[in-house]
């Protein structure tokens, strides 16, 4: 596996391997991987010939008081496991790599309507910072494709709608979340959770899926639903920020006759901010 730091060391070798042919895969990453983002890479090779890993703790999608100082970073040991897997080459950047003009006075992408709202509310300003990166990463790397999970689903919506509304040259692939035994979405910040609150965390998903079966056996009334869900989450010691119905396809509230629903929830535990969604047809 190749380890490129610098923008250039990357385009040498990614200018060799566009002379051979074949397609080129690219899964951004924050690090401290799991079995999650090793899901994201197993995918990638079914599709592509290279794959490029990008690991980069993004310091603008963090906002005042998040845990971009604190997050979990693991370089050597996430390099083993990229390797094992059969990355064909990790981009390692530093800050001043991607923001050579500083993190306040740099060129920046808004994302709206999908952008709004859900995390985009709790979060100022982070999908802007998404969506800048992403950018960047597409610009160095050039990918055929690339691949993000849906456990983050605003996240992916909002990649995708960049994508499409900027015309940019790739395919955008969803790969479904990865999962505990007992429901607990795969994340980097499950670490922040004590051995207590571990054992409560799956609560996140379990409202989700009685939601869901609820909807399923008839159900419409998506506010109560949601109240319900909000108290039952109070009630175990969560702090709920979101807890919604939409449409899966644009994040909408759903109307008459909309098929495919997407319910998401989002709550902090301790020091761990959970984020979870539900996709489904009725």
């Amino acid at each position: 596996m190749f380890v490129a730091r610098t923008i250039p060391e990357l385009r040498r070798r990614l200018r060799e391997w566009r002379r051979a042919g074949g397609r080129l895969a690219l899964v951004p990453t924050m690090g401290n991987l799991h079995a999650g983002h090793m899901a994201l890479v197993a995918r990638a090779r079914e599709l592509a010939q290279r794959v490029v890993v990008t690991i980069f703790v993004n310091p603008t999608q963090f906002g005042p008081g998040e845990d971009y100082s604190s997050y979990p970073r693991t370089p050597e040991r996430d390099a083993v496991m990229l390797e094992q897997a059969g990355t064909d080459l990790l981009f390692l950047p530093e800050a001043e790599e991607i923001y050579p003009s500083g993190l306040r006075d740099g060129a920046a992408v808004e994302v709206p309507v999908v952008s709004e709202g859900l995390c985009g509310e709790a979060r100022p300003g982070h999908f802007r910072g998404v969506a800048t990166v992403v950018t960047k990463l597409f610009n160095c790397v050039q990918p055929d494709v690339s691949l993000f999970g849906e456990k983050d689903y605003q996240q992916l919506l909002v990649i995708r709608k960049m994508v499409r509304d900027l015309c940019m040259p790739l395919e955008i692939v969803a790969v479904p979340t990865v999962r505990e035994p007992d429901g607990l979405a795969l994340s980097s910040r499950n670490a922040y959770l004590t051995p207590e609150e571990r054992e409560r965390a799956p609560l996140l998903y379990r409202t989700l899926v009685e939601g869901r079966d609820r909807i399923l056996a008839g159900e419409r009334n998506f506010g109560e639903l949601a109240a319900r869900a909000r108290e039952k989450l109070l009630g175990a010691g969560f702090e709920p920020h979101y807890w919604e119905v939409r449409a899966a396809g644009d994040l909408g509230v759903p109307q008459q006759g909309e098929r495919c629903l997407v319910i998401l929830g989002a709550a902090s535990l301790g020091g761990a901010r959970l984020i979870d969604n539900i996709l489904f047809r009725i």
